[in-house]
């Protein structure tokens, strides 16, 4: 099978089986802006520290007294649960390795592939994860950047035209290089530039874990 990033949308949470589809590797459900999260990280942010890791079970999802007490928390609490047993429904897991990331700078700044299965990502707070079309990239060069030199003149980006991105709010999944059959391939991807009027960006990062 050629190599090539085949992207799966649309604005249901069943379109999200699409990621099983052995030329789809990256599946984006938009959904509109929950006012209520917004508000909540809009006061919670400076709380957040670095933000958190656990491992959680997907029928319970993230306990309240893990964040914040502020007004408006239960909105994203709900929302973790839902993405939490959305993906393990998916994978057929019962353990998540779930990472709330809270930063005031791009944590991974070049195109890269992670070494992972399917990860899960929603970004809440600030810009989306962006992406890049097989068309438009050198995977040979991905990572081999220079030092202070962005990925567009580092070689990995053949033209910007290629780089997409996924929206606030929507539910992302990503496959990697670890899925079976997915050898040489797997999205490519970046955390992006963050504006400090946007900051801090609060991401989720869901990936399986089968032996807890």
């Amino acid at each position: 099978m050629p190599v090539g990033t085949v992207l799966a949308k649309g604005t249901r949470l069943e379109h999200l089986v699409r990621i099983f589809e052995p030329q789809v590797q990256i599946c984006v459900v938009n959904r509109p802006r929950d006012s209520a999260i917004d508000a909540y990280l809009e006061a919670a942010a400076s709380r957040l520290g670095a933000g958190l890791r656990q491992m959680v079970n997907v029928t319970e999802g993230l306990p309240a007294a893990s964040l914040p007490d502020l007004p408006e928390r239960q909105a994203l609490v709900n929302d973790i649960a839902l993405l939490v047993a959305l993906y393990g429904d998916l994978l057929g897991c019962e353990h998540v390795a779930l990472r709330l990331e809270v930063t005031n700078q791009a944590m991974c700044p070049r195109f890269h592939v992670d070494r992972t299965g399917i990860r899960l990502l929603c970004t809440w707070r600030g810009p989306g994860t962006q992406w890049l079309e097989d068309a438009y990239a050198d995977r040979r060069k991905l990572e081999h950047g220079v030092l202070g030199i962005g990925d567009e003149r580092s070689g990995p980006v053949l033209s910007p035209e290629g780089i997409r991105q996924v929206p606030p709010h929507a539910i992302a999944l990503l496959k990697g290089s670890l899925w079976q059959g997915n050898a040489g391939r797997g999205v490519i991807h970046r955390s992006p530039a963050l504006p400090s009027e946007m900051a801090p960006r609060v991401l989720l990062t869901l990936d399986a874990v089968w032996d807890a």
